[in-house]
Formats: structure tokens, C-alpha cells, sequence
């Protein structure tokens, strides 16, 4: 009975340690696109968690307590950077466990916001400061639109994942692996599609694209930079329809969750159509393959109405 007693102690004593060597690493990321990078090299070992909720700004998120107190106590944290998450860094100056600035990863392909203002139009005239990191020779740290630069990022979640939890390092790896294959079809596909829109104009009112237009050929013609929830004054409107109205039919997007207040006075009239690019994939969910589905979709919005006209 004692033997019994004593395999059955070791039983429940092995049990207890093998649990704990493969818990799950609480990941937390700023960001829905970096938790979709998260989830695919995490898929089947555990899901990411992320920061900010959907239509949320990363320039201007006011953290909860709860959301502090998140942030101190996980394992592992990815964030863009001071120039995405400007929140950030005063909260981070209290954590002690890892914190990763993508920004900073060896090996990303970095853009910067272009000296020459040609391809936009002033802020609004109250002077509304929402554009502030779009000054020029700042970085643009929407740089999870760059396929390469999700490859780094991701590489770099596989690595650290791997040292925190080397019970599964050789499905970190193997994820990362399928990462990139999917990547690469994607990246084909897109470039397929998006093949027959290059060369034709269309303006956005956020400069958030650049990285994604880079990798396949395509550019803005120019950029409305207004805050969603200011009118500009009626100068203002008409410098910008006087630009519309020279390139003739096209299309203007916006990003949700609030289309500007003053796009369909812009666009009254013209043969202008108003559509959306969602550059943060907000309800996108957290799958292995949530990533691809970002970009596939903006390719498909951007294409579909250009290809409309």
C-alpha cells in the first residue's frame, strides 16, 4: 500500500512539473497587427493578448487600471514604439519582465515621412495637433504593412518565445516556418491583384500606407490629413475638391472607425467614391493566419474600388 502511495505521490509530483515547465507565456501586444503576428507563431500553444480594444487610437489610448496593471504583470510585451504608442513609454518605466519596441529590431526596412509636402494638404484650421507623428523626417511606424518587416518581427516573437518556453521551441519554429510560406503566396497573390490599380490615383486621409504601396507598386495621390471630428473652414474644402476634381474619377479613403466629417461634402457632385482601408485590421481575429487576412483585405479593398470606376 506504501509503494502504491508512494508511485502515486510521484505520479501527481511529475504531473505538477511538467505543467509548470510548459505554461503558457502570457504575451501581450500594444497592437492588433502585432498580436496577429503573435498568434501565428503562438498557434496551438496559446493566444496573445492585446492592449488596445477595436477603433482605438495608438497615439491617443488613455489606459485603464486594469490595462496597467496587464502591462506590468506579463511576460512578454511588443509595442511599435514611441513614435506609434506615445502612451506607452511612461508605464513601461515601471515593468521589470521583457519589453520589445519593434522598431528598434535589427533588419526592419524603416520609412521615414517625406520632407516635400506636394502630395498634402495642411491640417485643419483650428490647428488640431492629431497628424503630430506624421512630422517630416519622423519615422512612419506603420511598419507592420511591410511583409518583410512582419518576417523580422515575427523571427524575433519565435526566438523569445523559444528561450521562455523551450518545451515547445520546435513549434514556435515550426510556426514561424509556415509564417513565411503563407507569406510568400500571399505576398504572390497580392501582387497579381494589385497589378492592374498601379499608376491609377487615389487619395487617403491618413498617411498610413506608404509601407504596404511600397511592396506593390502603387502610391496616393494625395493626403486629406483632417481630424475625423473637425470641419475645416470652407477654403480649405475647396482647395481640396479643386485637387479632386483635376484627377477626375477616383477614390478617397478612410479608415474606420470614423470616416471624416467632411467627406461627403468633399465628394458631392464629383465622380468620387468613398470607401475604407483598415490598416489595423481592429475585428480581425486572433488566428494563425489573422495576418494574411489583414493584408489580403486591404489589397481587396483598395483594388475593389479602383478597379469600380
Amino acid at each position: 500500500m506504501s509503494r502504491f502511495f508512494s508511485l502515486f505521490v510521484a505520479f501527481v509530483a511529475s504531473f505538477v512539473l511538467i505543467g509548470s515547465a510548459q505554461a503558457d507565456v502570457k504575451v501581450l501586444t500594444s497592437i492588433k497587427p502585432l498580436q496577429l503576428i503573435a498568434a501565428a507563431v503562438q498557434d496551438g500553444v496559446a493566444v496573445p493578448e492585446v492592449l488596445l480594444p477595436p477603433g482605438a487610437s495608438p497615439h491617443h489610448y488613455a489606459l485603464r487600471p486594469s490595462d496597467v496593471r496587464k502591462v506590468q504583470s506579463v511576460d512578454l510585451l511588443y509595442w511599435i514604439g514611441p513614435d506609434m504608442e506615445g502612451f506607452l513609454p511612461r508605464v513601461l518605466n515601471g515593468r521589470t519582465l521583457p519589453s520589445v519596441a519593434v522598431q528598434e529590431l535589427p533588419g526592419l526596412t524603416l520609412r521615414h515621412f517625406a520632407e516635400d509636402s506636394a502630395s498634402h494638404e495642411d491640417h485643419d484650421d483650428d490647428g488640431d495637433e492629431h497628424d503630430h507623428d506624421h512630422r517630416p523626417g519622423t519615422v512612419d511606424a506603420h511598419l507592420w504593412l511591410s511583409p518583410h518587416n512582419a518576417r523580422v518581427i515575427a523571427a524575433r516573437m519565435a526566438a523569445d518565445l523559444s528561450a521562455a518556453d523551450p518545451a515547445n521551441a520546435a513549434r514556435y519554429q515550426s510556426n514561424l516556418k509556415g509564417f513565411n510560406q503563407r507569406l510568400d503566396a500571399l505576398d504572390a497573390r497580392l501582387k497579381t491583384r494589385l497589378a492592374g490599380i498601379a499608376g491609377k490615383p487615389y487619395f487617403v486621409f491618413h498617411e498610413a500606407f506608404d509601407y504596404f504601396e511600397d511592396n506593390y507598386g502603387l502610391k496616393h495621390a494625395g493626403v486629406f490629413a483632417v481630424a475625423a471630428e473637425v470641419q475645416p473652414g470652407a477654403q480649405h474644402v475647396a482647395a481640396m475638391r479643386t485637387r479632386l476634381q483635376a484627377v477626375g474619377k477616383t477614390c478617397v479613403f478612410s479608415e474606420p472607425p470614423l470616416r471624416p466629417r467632411l467627406a461627403e461634402t468633399l465628394v458631392a457632385g464629383l465622380p468620387v467614391k468613398l470607401a475604407e482601408l483598415d490598416a489595423l485590421g481592429g475585428y480581425t481575429p486572433a488566428t494563425a493566419q489573422g495576418y494574411e487576412q489583414l493584408l489580403e483585405k486591404l489589397g481587396n479593398d483598395l483594388a475593389g474600388c479602383l478597379e469600380s470606376l
